[in-house]
């Protein structure tokens, strides 16, 4: 049995962010419950994922610089690669997306969802056409939803509290 790679678990006000690394680069990133026990950073790359989350929370309009790795299929890499372009802050819905890429909603949002590192690939600003939110993180439950809408009003992307 291969063990799992060591996690840091890093509180924000949104989630706690489960960040995976392989030594030298972000390999993985998880929205967990904030109520979920925090873990230190267990390596440099860790630690640097850690101080850039906190100037992005410190400055919505932060762009993140830390090496991460995108591992998927060609399609996926593609629209992480689109998504990547919405800098500065910007929201582009799931169609949109697909017309860029001579693709299908749908299937943007599959990758989307496969999106191995959230936040520093910022899926959360790919909306829905007919609602500001559609799905995110695999579901329409309370705590995927209410980690992209704080994500989009920390950015200034919508102002509601719903």
């Amino acid at each position: 049995m291969i063990a799992a790679p060591p996690e840091t678990r890093y509180a924000t006000p949104f989630a706690v962010l489960g960040i995976v690394t392989d030594g030298a680069v972000v390999t993985g990133v998880r929205y967990l419950p904030r109520h979920t026990a925090t873990r230190p950073p267990h390596d440099r790359a860790a630690e640097r994922a850690c101080r850039e989350v906190e100037r992005y929370l410190a400055d919505p309009a932060y762009v993140f610089r830390l090496p991460y790795r995108l591992q998927g299929t060609s399609f996926q890499q593609r629209v992480w690669r689109e998504i990547e372009k919405l800098f500065p802050i910007k929201t582009i819905t799931y169609g949109n997306l697909a017309q860029r890429i001579g693709s299908a909603a749908r299937a943007v949002g599959g990758a989307c969802g496969a999106n191995p590192v959230p936040l520093f690939v910022p899926c959360h600003r790919v909306l829905a056409a007919g609602g500001l939110l559609g799905g995110f993180m695999g579901g329409k439950d309370d705590f995927p939803l209410s980690v992209k809408r704080w994500l989009l009003r920390h950015e200034g992307l919508i102002h509601t509290t719903h």
